[in-house]
């Protein structure tokens, strides 16, 4: 740790743990070893729901934060139908929708129809800026949030299993894209509800969530 100077860190995040906690838990053990305050950061916010990939920044490095970012996203994700959550996942206001139960080529030929470059609008409980303040802190307060609908691309979608009212799948997408905003999508197109129940995030770019460190790697517990 303390040859740690400028450069990348990858962490595989914990459930529960906001991105910006996992931040200054790594920037407080890194100012340590170096006896002075280590300037870190991170390159794309991880719901505190989900676990996987994220790349810390350390440093110099930080000035270069946004091109990582930018770099295209895989994940694993278990979509639950029939219900609809406040916030598109398990921390949200859960409310039943429907019991209708799809078939499995429903939901093969549902996935197929969001592949390729898609219209996606963010969650209002997101990261994203509205006049200068977080959607999510905004939502919080109860304000109204209108959030412009954006284009993202969905490079692919594979079912990997189907046990109703459960829709395991892996996707790869790019930047900017939500996975809560895709399970709702999905939900809709099928006529039956659904929030993203769990969610990994296993690549960003190149970078692969099985090379990554946990916080104990670093003396920080979960």
């Amino acid at each position: 740790m303390s040859r740690m100077n400028d450069g990348i860190i990858l962490i595989d995040k914990p459930a529960g743990m906001t991105s910006f906690g996992v931040v200054a838990r790594l920037r407080r053990v890194l100012s340590q070893a170096k006896a002075k305050k280590v300037k870190v950061g991170h390159t794309g916010t991880l719901d505190p729901f989900a676990t996987g990939l994220m790349i810390v920044v350390v440093g110099k490095e930080c000035k270069n934060a946004g091109q990582y970012s930018k770099l295209d996203k895989a994940y694993e994700a278990t979509i639950r139908l029939g219900q609809a959550s406040t916030t598109g996942d398990p921390e949200g206001e859960i409310t039943n929708l429907s019991d209708s139960q799809p078939t499995k080529q429903e939901i093969t030929d549902t996935l197929g129809k969001f592949v390729g470059e898609i219209t996606q609008t963010p969650p209002i409980y997101s990261a994203i800026k509205i006049d200068g303040k977080r959607a999510y802190d905004l939502a919080r307060k109860g304000q109204d949030v209108e959030i412009p609908p954006r284009k993202v691309t969905i490079y692919n979608i594979n079912l990997v299993d189907y046990s109703y009212p459960f829709v395991r799948i892996v996707a790869h997408v790019s930047s900017g894209t939500y996975i809560r905003s895709l399970a709702e999508d999905i939900g809709k197109e099928l006529g039956v509800g659904a929030y993203c129940s769990q969610l990994r995030r296993t690549k960003v770019g190149e970078y692969d969530v099985r090379k990554a460190k946990k916080l104990s790697d670093f003396g920080i517990d979960d």
